[in-house]
């Protein structure tokens, strides 16, 4: 059972909808403060949290530090959603949520980024839009691709390569005007081809990749995110 606690009015937006959400297999508690929503989740260990920036008791940033220095309550998605502001979206960035959206919500949007995070491991860090090449092999086969996003628990690349949920692979890429990272990886999710696309979509997890590559992917996420 999936469990997704949602802050009480972002739930309107998203009733009436008929998506996943819906269906059997998910469980929906909704949240009238971000203090609920954290007691809730002390409770229930959700899988996603979808809670606003901010509220009067409790704020998102507040949120998620709290869960994200808990050991017992880390392993959650996080969703933030926020003004359009600049301060508003530059405070997101900074709070170590999953992804953040702003007002006014597009729920198709929303409800896609749902349905990822409930597919795929909890991720602990934003992920940046990134386009380098990759090459890699899976049971000693070769392959290439190219990324689409990237963090320091994993990422998402496009390739031709046929390759399967559960499989671990070796990748190797070079970050802009940084190192060359190789590591092991779980693919952990698999999205088809897409109309006029030769190529799947595919989402891995890094398994161990050591300090150098965490040091090097941690410095160049956060330059990215000052600029």
């Amino acid at each position: 059972m999936k469990k997704v606690i949602i802050a009480k009015d972002i739930k309107r937006v998203l009733e009436g909808e008929k998506s996943f959400l819906n269906r059997s297999g998910i469980r929906i508690f909704t949240a009238a403060s971000n203090e609920k929503a954290l007691a809730l989740h002390r409770s229930v260990k959700a899988d996603i949290i979808i809670a606003k920036l901010n509220m009067p008791e409790m704020s998102g940033e507040r949120l998620c530090s709290l869960i994200r220095d808990d050991e017992e309550l880390r392993s959650v998605s996080l969703i933030i959603i926020c003004s359009d502001a600049d301060a508003d979206l530059e405070r997101c960035v900074q709070c170590r949520a999953n992804a953040f959206f702003s007002s006014p919500i597009n729920s198709a949007l929303l409800l896609q980024e749902l349905h990822k995070l409930l597919h795929v491991a909890p991720r602990m860090s934003c992920r940046i839009p990134l386009s380098v090449k990759v090459r890699g092999k899976s049971k000693a086969m070769p392959f290439t691709g190219y990324t689409e996003n990237i963090s320091t628990s994993g990422m998402l690349f496009r390739s031709s390569a046929l390759l399967f949920e559960g499989d671990v692979v070796t990748c190797s890429f070079s970050l802009p005007r940084s190192t060359q990272i190789t590591a092991n990886a779980e693919i952990v999710r698999f999205v088809g081809k897409e109309a006029g696309h030769d190529s799947n979509d595919y989402g891995i997890r890094f398994i161990n990749p050591g300090p150098r590559a965490i040091s090097a992917l941690s410095a160049f996420l956060k330059k990215i995110m000052i600029r």
